[in-house]
Order: C-alpha cells, then structure tokens, then sequence
C-alpha cells in the first residue's frame, strides 16, 4: 500500500454566488487518484455529512452550495485523497457560512430600446438553494466620454425565468437623452454587512439618433 500525503491547500471559499471547496494534490500524487468530500456544520459537529457528487471525484473543486442544510449556519468541510486501497488522512478547512460570506458576480445587462424609452434588464445564475434571497441592483447610466454617472437602484421582483436566471426590468425614459450612452450594473446583497459585486462590462447605445 502506498501512502497517500493529504491534498494540500485545501480552502472553503465563495465565488460567483456558489460556496466551493477546492485544494491541490500532494506530492507524489499518481494521475487517477480520486477525492471524496464531507462537511459539517457548527450546531451539528462531529457529524460529517456526505455529498454525494463529491464521492470518488478525479477533479480538485467540489461545489457545496446546494448541499449544505442551511445557508446561515457555518460550515465547514474535508477531502481526503484514494487511489486503489490507499487513502490519505482527512484535511479540513477553515468554516464559512454562506449568508454571512457569500461573494457576488456582476449582473449580465440586456437592452431593448424603444421609442422614447429603454428597458434594462439585469440577470445572473443563481444556485437553486438560493432563489429566496431577495438580491438588488445599482445600475449606472452615463453619456459615454462623460464622468457624470446616474446610479438609480432597483430590486429583484422574485420572478423566475428559464433556468436558474432571475430577471427584472427598469424602464428609463430617454426622451431628453440624445447620443451614446452606456450602462453597468453590480449585484448588492444585505446580510451581515452591505456588500456587492464588481460592476458589469458596459453595454453602450445609441438614444434617439437621427440618420
């Protein structure tokens, strides 16, 4: 039997709105090792709960999101190595809780533009788990080559649509804007703390152009 050294650098982080456990092989690794992830929460310790689409995994990242039994509780979670008969000791990681520690994607931007006004709708994949938290919006609206930025705020109306998108749409007069104007938008989340994503790519248009 060959002794397995345990994965290294093994890290319960947030990212993109999903909580994941990730870590690096330890020296010495063969190619077809396998991982096997566990976690457990603070009001339950010592009580290691399975994951199930974490069981015998050849790559080094396990999403935990959708299987931890509470968003607002702290977590945290361990791998250990198995190649063969051999298996390496458990590492852990640190504990998170998701309410507290989430961390937020900027929003994707749709435009319509219609006469005399536009319609903005901001969007971003959730996680099952997580569609009843309440999200919101700062959107940025500017003339391009302009400083001068207009930020109007707008929340999630708790609509779902195709997939695991949530949309909402503002609707902005533009019967006094003439030229090109850009927008951008970031994802704000209240929990502990106010925090909130980067701003979006910014997505510009043309308003009331003639010829």
């Amino acid at each position: 039997h060959v002794q397995l050294l345990p994965p290294q650098n093994v890290t319960l982080l947030s990212k993109d709105f999903a909580m994941i456990l990730t870590w690096a092989p330890g020296k010495g690794y063969p190619p077809d090792v396998t991982y096997t992830v566990r976690y457990e929460s603070q009001d339950r310790l010592d009580k290691w709960m399975k994951v199930p689409h974490c069981k015998n995994i050849s790559r080094s990242f396990c999403n935990l999101t959708c299987a931890l039994s509470s968003l607002y509780v702290k977590v945290r979670a361990r791998v250990k190595a198995v190649w063969g008969r051999s298996q390496s000791p458990w590492v852990k990681s640190q504990f998170k809780d998701y309410y507290s520690d989430v961390e937020l994607a900027p929003p994707v931007l749709t435009l319509n533009v219609r006469e005399n006004s536009i319609h903005v709708s901001a969007s971003f994949p959730l996680p099952a788990c997580v569609e009843n938290l309440t999200w919101k919006y700062d959107l940025n609206l500017w003339e391009a080559g302009s400083e001068d930025k207009v930020i109007l705020c707008f929340v999630s109306q708790q609509k779902k649509y195709e997939s695991y998108f949530r949309k909402d749409t503002v609707t902005i007069n533009t019967t006094a804007l003439r030229g090109n104007y850009c927008f951008s938008a970031r994802a704000l989340y209240e929990s502990t703390s106010l925090k909130h994503s980067e701003f979006s790519q910014p997505v510009c248009v043309l308003l009331n152009h003639k010829g």
